[in-house]
């Protein structure tokens, strides 16, 4: 299994509209790609921290394929509602 983990800020008066986009634009995205498994978003109880989400995914190269061909248009939707840029690590998880 393989993990991709996205950290970034969303604009505070965007909250409740960014989650909605997460649930109707981007999960419905993720869900078409090979490989896919879950999305995991973690929201702090603190205002002004980072937001994490981690993409679970059965190889390294189905979350590679992503990253290349899908995520762009992913990053392009959510902008709007990020304060600054997104960044991300991946991960090889062993269980």
């Amino acid at each position: 299994m393989f993990a991709r983990i996205v950290e970034f800020i969303p604009k505070l008066e965007k909250k409740e509209e960014f989650v909605k986009v997460i649930r109707n634009e981007v999960l419905p995205i993720l869900k078409k790609q090979p490989g896919f498994m879950e999305l995991l978003p973690f929201f702090p109880e603190t205002k002004n921290e980072k937001v994490i989400a981690v993409t679970l995914w059965t190889e390294k190269r189905n979350a590679e394929r992503y990253e290349r061909e899908v995520y762009p248009k992913v990053e392009e939707i959510l902008k709007p509602y990020l304060t600054g840029p997104i960044t991300y690590k991946l991960y090889n998880v062993e269980t």
